[in-house]
C-alpha cells in the first residue's frame, strides 16, 4: 500500500495501516489482523461488525479525521437502523468504506475475543454501616385542628421514632419525591417505609418510599473507574453481599489510550471533553443495567454508588475541564469528597439515588489511590510498605505508622498488552503465563480460558475455540523475565542471535532479533514473538514504575522496603518473582511480596458499606504527602538506571540469592551478538 492511501487506526488494539480507498472497514480489519466479528459474511444482517468512528484531531496518532473519512450511510445501514436500531454514531463495518484517515473503535460486543475485565471484589470484613438505610414509620393522620403537611408530619415521626433531627432533613422535597411520598402515605394508611441517605455534610435525604411495612431491596454500586476498564460490584446494602461483579472497557480509549492523550484530545477538540464525559456515563449506565440483570433486580433498586478514579477520570465523569491536569501545577478543580445525586451525573439508577466520590490526594494522585490507602491501611502498620497499583498510570504509596507518601508514575499501556507487537488485553486465548527451559530455551505457556500448559497433549483440543490469539500484560512480563533468566536477553535488554543464545527461536529481525514463542501460521493463526521493540516498551514502563517507588524511598530516607503489595486488576495476576527479575519493584524478600487484588475497588466497597470510613479517608488524604515525579530531577536519574534488567546499580542481592541471572552481553548491531560494537 502507498503511504498516500488512507491510514486507518483501530482502538483499543492500536493496530494501524494504510488501505486502498473504498476498502470496507471489515476488509481493513481482516487485513490488519484486528479482532472484528462478523457472522453473516459482510451482508449487513448480523451487525456483529459494528464500529464507532472518532473524528477530529488525534494528536496522539498524528492524524486529523474528517467526517468524510467514511462513506455515507447506505440503504443497508438505514434499513438495519430502522428495524433493529444502531447506537448513535455506530457504523456497520461491512458497509462503511474508508475514504480518508480515520480512527475506529471496536466496541467489546463487536470483538471475537470478548474482553475479560479481571477486577473482582476482594473478601474483606467490613462493619456494616451504610449511608442508605430503610426505616418503617407510622405518621399521624392529618388533623384540621392542627394543620400540617404530610412531609412535616413525616419529619416529626422520624424524629420521635428514629431520632432523626428535623434540622438535618431538607425543608422541602423535590416534586417527584413529594408525589411518591403522598401516594405511599395514602395507600399505606399513614404507615410508610422510607429509605434515608446520610450525606457527607450531615444532610439526610429521602431517597425511597413504600406504603406500609416492607423490606425494600436496597442496592449500591462500588465503582472503580479506571482509564482502561470500569469495574463495579453490585452490593446488597442490607447484608453487604456482592450480588454481581463485572466490568466494561472504558470507551474513552478511542480518544486516547493514556490519560495525557485524552487531555490532549480535550485541548484539541472543542467538544472533546464533553464527548468523553458522555461516553463514560453511557458505559456506566450500560454496566449498571447488565449487573442488575445478572442479579435479577431492577436498575431502579440501585439507590447509591461510590466512585474511585484518577484525577483525569474524575474530571471527565463530572464534566469538568481536564486540561489544567496536562501541565504544571496540575491544578484540580476540587480535591474534596463529593455528595451528588446520580441524576446530576446522568446515571439511570433509582430516581433519587445518591453518589459519593472519594477525595483526591493531589495532582495526578487520585481517589483510587485514596481508596487503596483506605483498603490496605499502610498508616496502621509498622513495616515499611510499598503499595503499587499497576496500570496505565500507576499509583504508588509508601509508608508506615510514622508517615505515608504517594506519587503517580506514567507507565503507559504496555503492561496491559498495548504497544506490544503481539499484545492484547486479557481475553480468552491470550498467553498469560510463560516458562522457558534454561537448557533447551524452549517455551511453554498457558492461555486465558485453559488450565493446561501448551506442552500438554490435550492443549490444542482444549483451546480449539479460542486458539492462541496473542499475549497479555502478565504474559509479556513473564516472557521478558524468563528470557533474562535464561540468557536470551542481556541486562541491557538486548536479544541475542541464535548463535549467541543457543536457540533457533532467536530470529533476525532487521538490525535486531526477536524470540519466537508460538507459530500458529500453519493453522491460520498468528505468529507470536517478543521483539526488541517489545522489550523496549516494557523497559520504559517498568523503569517509570521503579523510579517512582525509588523516589518515595529517597524522600522517606530508606533504601529498603519490608513489604511490597501489588494492587489493581493487573497487579493481581503478576508473578512476584518475574516482576522483581524485571526490576518493576525494589529488591525485597519474595515471600513479602503479595497481591491485594483490586484494592481500589475494595476501598470503594468499604466506603459504600461503612459511612464512617468516608470520614476516615477524608482525614487520611490530608496526612499523605504527595511527591510530584514530573518536577523531581532525581526521577530521571532513577529512570535511566532502572532501564537495565533488573537494574544498573542496585545489586538486587536478595533476588540473586534465589534466582540465577546469567550475564551475557549482546551488541545491537546487525550481527546480533558477535561481540562487535554497533557502528556510530
Amino acid at each position: 500500500m502507498s503511504n498516500s492511501d488512507p491510514l486507518v487506526i483501530f482502538t483499543p488494539s492500536g493496530k494501524r495501516g494504510h488501505v486502498a480507498p473504498g476498502t470496507t472497514v471489515l476488509q481493513a480489519a481482516r487485513q490488519l489482523g484486528v479482532d472484528l466479528d462478523s457472522v453473516c459474511g459482510g451482508r449487513g444482517i448480523c451487525s456483529k461488525c459494528q464500529v464507532q468512528p472518532s473524528f477530529g484531531e488525534h494528536a496522539k496518532h498524528g492524524i486529523h479525521a474528517d467526517p468524510g473519512a467514511l462513506s455515507d450511510v447506505n440503504t443497508v445501514e438505514e434499513r438495519y437502523d430502522r428495524v433493529r436500531g444502531l447506537k448513535p454514531g455506530r457504523r456497520l463495518g461491512c458497509q462503511a468504506c474508508i475514504q480518508g484517515d480515520v480512527v475506529l473503535d471496536v466496541p467489546p460486543e463487536s470483538q471475537v475475543h470478548k474482553q475479560v475485565v479481571r477486577k473482582a471484589a476482594t473478601t474483606r470484613v467490613i462493619e456494616m454501616d451504610p449511608a442508605t438505610r430503610a426505616v418503617y414509620v407510622e405518621v399521624e393522620e392529618a388533623d384540621m385542628h392542627a394543620p400540617t403537611g404530610d412531609w412535616e408530619r413525616l419529619k416529626t415521626a422520624l424524629f420521635e421514632q428514629w431520632q432523626v433531627d428535623p434540622v438535618t432533613l431538607p425543608q422541602t422535597l423535590p416534586i417527584p419525591m413529594l408525589i411518591a411520598m403522598q401516594a405511599a402515605l395514602i395507600k399505606g394508611g399513614y404507615k410508610i417505609t422510607v429509605a434515608l441517605n446520610t450525606a457527607r455534610t450531615g444532610v439526610i435525604k429521602l431517597v425511597g418510599v413504600w406504603p406500609g411495612f416492607t423490606e425494600p431491596s436496597l442496592y449500591g454500586l462500588a465503582v472503580d473507574l479506571g482509564s482502561t476498564t470500569i469495574a463495579a460490584h453490585l452490593t446488597d446494602l442490607t447484608t453487604g453481599e456482592v450480588k454481581a461483579s463485572g466490568g466494561v472497557m472504558n470507551p474513552q480509549i478511542r480518544f486516547g489510550e493514556d490519560l495525557m492523550s485524552r487531555v490532549s484530545y480535550a485541548m484539541m477538540n472543542d467538544t472533546g471533553a464533553a464527548d468523553m464525559t458522555a461516553a463514560v456515563r453511557e458505559a456506566m449506565n450500560t454496566l449498571a443495567q447488565e449487573l442488575a440483570r445478572e442479579a435479577g433486580i431492577e436498575v431502579t433498586d440501585i439507590f447509591e454508588a461510590v466512585f474511585v478514579m484518577n484525577p483525569v477520570m474524575h474530571h471527565l465523569l463530572l464534566g469538568l475541564d481536564p486540561t489544567p491536569l496536562g501541565q504544571s501545577p496540575f491544578a484540580l478543580a476540587t480535591n474534596s469528597a463529593m455528595d451528588l445525586s446520580a441524576a446530576e451525573l446522568g446515571l439511570s439508577f433509582a430516581p433519587a439515588a445518591q453518589v459519593y466520590i472519594l477525595p483526591l490526594i493531589a495532582g495526578h494522585v487520585g481517589a483510587d489511590a485514596a481508596a487503596v490507602a483506605l483498603s490496605e491501611a499502610p498508616q496502621k502498620r509498622d513495616p515499611l510498605t510499598l503499595i503499587v497499583d499497576v496500570g496505565t498510570n500507576a499509583e504508588i504509596i509508601l509508608g508506615n505508622k510514622t508517615r505515608v507518601l504517594a506519587c503517580s508514575s506514567p507507565t503507559g499501556p504496555a503492561f496491559e498488552g498495548a504497544q506490544i507487537s503481539s499484545g492484547q488485553r486479557a481475553a480468552p486465548g491470550a498467553i498469560e503465563r510463560l516458562e522457558i527451559d534454561p537448557t533447551t530455551k524452549e517455551p511453554r505457556f498457558k492461555v486465558i480460558g485453559c488450565d493446561l500448559w501448551s506442552d500438554d497433549p490435550e492443549f490444542t483440543t482444549q483451546t480449539a475455540v479460542t486458539g492462541v490469539s496473542g499475549i497479555c500484560g502478565s504474559g509479556i512480563i513473564e516472557a521478558v523475565a524468563e528470557m533474562r533468566m535464561t540468557g536470551i536477553v542481556d541486562a541491557n535488554g538486548l536479544i541475542g542471535s541464535a548463535e549467541a543464545t543457543g536457540t533457533a527461536r532467536a530470529r533476525p529481525e532487521g538490525r535486531t532479533h526477536s524470540y519466537l514463542i508460538h507459530d500458529g501460521s500453519e493453522d491460520g493463526g498468528p505468529v507470536i514473538s517478543v521483539t526488541q521493540g517489545d522489550i523496549r516498551a516494557i523497559q520504559l514502563a517498568k523503569s517509570a514504575l521503579y523510579a517512582g517507588a525509588r523516589l518515595l524511598m529517597d524522600e522517606f530516607g530508606s533504601d529498603k522496603v519490608e513489604r511490597v503489595v501489588l494492587a489493581g486488576a493487573f497487579g493481581a495476576h503478576i508473578s512476584p518473582k518475574h516482576a522483581m527479575v524485571l526490576g518493576m519493584i525494589p529488591d525485597c524478600p519474595l515471600e513479602h511480596v503479595t497481591s491485594a487484588g483490586n484494592a481500589a475497588g475494595t476501598g470503594a466497597q468499604i466506603a459504600l458499606l461503612n459511612v464512617a470510613s468516608r470520614r476516615e479517608v477524608e482525614a487520611l488524604v490530608h496526612e499523605i504527602t504527595k511527591i510530584e515525579t514530573a518536577i523531581e530531577p532525581r526521577f530521571q536519574e532513577h529512570f535511566v538506571a532502572a532501564n537495565a534488567i533488573p537494574h544498573a546499580t542496585d545489586p538486587f542481592t536478595g533476588l540473586r540469592a534465589v534466582v540465577s541471572l546469567p550475564e551475557p552481553s549482546f551488541n545491537s548491531g546487525s550481527s546480533g551478538g558477535t561481540g562487535r560494537r554497533r557502528r556510530r
